[in-house]
């Protein structure tokens, strides 16, 4: 699919552009030009020491900012898929933070459709996570919004092929300030401070991340929302798994976080289907059959009311299984 293709990841340099990356250049060597977009500087040149330019000549690496919409528009010319992981991530950030968020999650987003019409792009998928559904803290709100937009992005193409979808999934595993890295970090103090000993959560590898984007860049038909199929973990269970040994005191939730968090809500419930691997959850106006999009998937109704959350989920992590995973995904020096 993308052999002579371009392809732009906003937000590339963060773990998922950075596995993304990795994964494309592995599985797709004859892909056309791949562009890294983000505004760190440090982590563009510190990225591009993995990929010298005589090595991987597809690689471009581009400074700027999805605020800023000419930018986008420049970076996106001969570009056919966009992946949109750019974002303001760390909720107590946001609650402090709430205008900035706003600006890169909304306004960045909507950015990110105009440069995408403007330009000829042929596919897109904007990266969303758990927090976007049924929102309580601001971060979780941006997300919902953005995801908004770009699903209704695919009612105003007109005769435009392009497609839009959204992948939503739970914490990714290793990644940038979750709870795995924090803990080893602070393994060696003696203490694990736990938020709350009933909080759960969902958990997906890198690698699982990653091959969700590429489903959803291959056979999105437009206005999708992807969610994975993955287990629960307890905090407790994960802290046992770092540090058996280690005092456990309970500090309080942060501003915005929830005990438990939630994939698809009971309203959720009418527009969604199981397709195997994945749930989707479709708009409820769409330019395609929906006869055809059951048939062609084997896609299956969910029961009215269905709901998937953390704290409910039919498949859980075990102390021992967390510790295999975080050597296999995060750490392969870490031992007990």
């Amino acid at each position: 699919m993308f052999t002579d293709k371009s392809i732009l990841i906003t937000g590339g340099t963060g773990s998922l552009g950075k596995a993304l990356t990795q994964y494309i250049l592995e599985n797709y060597p004859q892909v056309k030009r791949l562009v890294i977009f983000s505004r760190d500087e440090q982590k563009q040149y510190q990225m591009s020491l993995d990929y010298p330019p005589d090595q991987f000549p597809m690689i471009r690496f581009f400074i700027g900012d999805v605020r800023d919409k000419d930018r986008l528009i420049r970076a996106m010319k001969g570009i056919d898929f966009v992946i949109h992981a750019a974002a303001m991530k760390h909720v107590p950030i946001a609650e402090y933070n709430p205008d900035e968020c706003i600006k890169t999650n909304v306004y960045g987003a909507q950015n990110v459709i105009d440069a995408c019409f403007v330009t000829g792009v042929e596919r897109v998928v904007a990266l969303s996570t758990d927090k976007a559904c049924a929102p309580i803290n601001l971060y979780g709100a941006t997300k919902l919004t953005s995801d908004k937009l770009f699903i209704a992005a695919n009612n105003i193409k007109g005769e435009n092929p392009i497609r839009f979808s959204v992948v939503r999934y739970g914490n990714v595993m290793g990644s940038n300030g979750s709870v795995i890295p924090f803990f080893l970090s602070r393994k060696e103090s003696g203490v694990l401070p736990i938020t709350d000993p009933q909080m759960t959560r969902f958990n997906i590898s890198l690698q699982g991340g990653v091959e969700m984007v590429i489903h959803a860049l291959q056979h999105a038909w437009g206005g999708e929302l992807f969610v994975p199929k993955i287990p629960s973990y307890r905090i407790m269970d994960v802290a046992e798994a770092i540090g058996p040994e280690c005092e456990k005191p309970y500090v309080g939730i942060r501003p915005g976080e929830k005990i438990h968090e939630e994939m698809i809500t009971s309203s959720d419930s009418y527009f969604t289907y199981d397709l195997g691997k994945y749930y989707t959850i479709l708009p409820a106006t769409h330019k395609w059959k929906l006869d055809d999009f059951i048939n062609e998937f084997g896609a299956v109704k969910v029961k009215e009311g269905f709901q998937y959350n953390s704290g409910e989920n039919t498949e859980w992590e075990t102390v021992d299984s967390m510790r295999k995973l975080i050597q296999e995904h995060v750490d392969s020096s870490f031992h007990i």
